[in-house]
């Protein structure tokens, strides 16, 4: 890697960074500099793979000589360094890692937090080599979270991801009673990024050029006065599917904050105590990346929301 100062620079990728997509490979080494920044520099053509242009999802290979144009990098911070942390685990070997992600926690710092999941467990494991998120859950939402502990893991999991060939069904507990004839959820969703590079999606039209296909399986699974429990297991992984999906089908998640009734959330907050968002990771299904045997992973709901549920 060659810079100095705000100018253009170059990034040679190295074996463990082969396979990410373009923008997660500099968001990794552009610490600092806002994601909408990022972005909006792949999208003009600045930043060159090899002397070409390059789209985000582009997939970078060892070797690959990444062009970045002058960004200014923020002064190293003094802020102390994340703390070292270990969380529940669900299943480990010497391929994956997969842990049970409480409410609250991101999974990884950034956009105003310091620090997630994957630096307080790189910062409790200084001796492992490698460790990277296969896939993120929102900062709310509690469960199963999976990790890969090699570069031959991370990739095979990743193909099954975007394969659909892995399997997720969360627990959603919302207002209203879901109406028990609604089982699927086949809306296109569109996101987009405000200055402050905060995300926001929306259900869009069929028709809209750039909305993505989005399919959300819902069942009852519990009733309650005011409330129903649902098991919710999505056929595609878009960003805050699940939660814009319920909310635009009139029935948002108990303590969404971004996409919920705020008002309904701040009378149930006082009533209940119960001040999160009732979203879980419950099940995880994919094939082991190394054996190819079925791992079926459960994450028990938090004792808040068990809790809650018994209240209710």
């Amino acid at each position: 890697m060659t810079r100095a100062g705000p100018q253009v620079w170059h990034l040679t990728v190295d074996l463990e960074s082969a396979g990410q997509r373009l923008d997660n490979y500099l968001l990794r080494h552009l610490k600092g500099v806002p994601k909408t920044h990022v972005y909006r520099v792949i999208r003009s053509g600045e930043v060159r793979v090899n002397k070409g242009r390059a789209s985000a999802d582009t997939r970078v290979a060892e070797g690959d000589d990444v062009r970045v144009p002058p960004v200014r990098l923020p002064e190293r911070s003094s802020a102390p360094p994340a703390p070292a942390r270990e969380f529940p685990v669900l299943f480990e070997d010497e391929h994956l890692l997969a842990i049970h992600k409480p409410a609250g926690v991101a999974v990884h710092g950034g956009s105003g937090v310091s620090s997630g999941v994957i630096e307080q467990l790189r910062r409790s494991r200084p001796t492992a080599r490698f460790l990277e998120l296969v896939h993120r859950l929102d900062k709310e939402t509690s469960g199963a979270l999976l990790l890969a502990k090699k570069r031959s893991a991370l990739t095979a999991l990743q193909d099954q991801f975007r394969a659909r060939d892995t399997g997720k069904t969360y627990a959603a507990l919302v207002f209203g009673a879901w109406p028990s004839n609604l089982k699927v959820i086949d809306q296109p969703l569109h996101k987009t990024l405000d200055a402050a590079g905060e995300r926001h999606v929306r259900v869009v039209d069929a028709a809209h050029e750039d909305g993505r296909r989005s399919i959300t399986l819902v069942k009852v699974r519990q009733v309650f006065a005011g409330h129903t429990l649902l098991d919710v297991t999505i056929k595609t992984g878009r960003t805050h599917q699940i939660r814009v999906h319920l909310s635009h089908a009139g029935h948002p998640i108990v303590g969404d904050p971004k996409y919920g009734d705020f008002a309904a959330n701040k009378a149930f907050a006082r009533a209940q105590r119960f001040a999160r968002m009732f979203l879980h990771a419950r099940d995880l299904s994919f094939d082991h990346p190394a054996t190819g045997e079925r791992i079926t992973l459960a994450a028990p709901l938090p004792a808040d929301c068990a809790t809650l549920l018994a209240h209710l």
